[in-house]
């Protein structure tokens, strides 16, 4: 999507900045990352499909606390706060995008709890769903 100037930039910055050597190391051959982005990939393709650690693990032929370690150091959330984050922030793109209900977003990205996708979602973003629908004026501010 970015062009190549673009992702140079954005690498440079990424390990010249104070936490660039952690940057550093996750690059290093060994630190498993290239695993980890294949589980990150699953996650954003699949976010609506229940999601097991182990089965992750697997995919990245890792133990699932050496897995889960490597996930931890790479991102900023569990695998499974990960795929929560994921999922509510695609629900939000689609209420302000589509004409569905709450319930209907909902169980398209994952949740079988329309009341639980509420709760999971006001919590994030400070507002409820239904004030995020499209035709409702500008979506709350996060």
């Amino acid at each position: 999507m970015l062009g190549p100037s673009y992702q140079r930039e954005i690498l440079w910055r990424r390990l010249t900045e104070d936490r660039g050597a952690l940057t550093r190391h996750l690059a290093q051959a060994g630190s498993g990352l290239p695993h980890i982005a294949r589980a990150i990939g699953w996650i954003r393709e699949q976010h609506h499909e229940p999601l097991r650690v182990a089965d992750l693990a697997r995919l990245a032929g890792m133990s699932p606390s050496s897995f889960h370690r490597r996930f931890r150091a790479a991102t900023p959330a569990t695998p499974l706060r990960f795929q929560k984050t994921l999922r509510l922030q695609t629900a939000r793109t689609l209420l302000w995008t589509r004409s569905e209900s709450v319930a209907e977003i909902a169980h398209r990205v994952g949740y079988e709890s329309t009341s639980q996708f509420e709760r999971e979602y006001r919590k994030m973003f400070g507002a409820s769903p239904g004030r995020d629908t499209r035709g409702r004026g500008s979506p709350a501010r996060a």
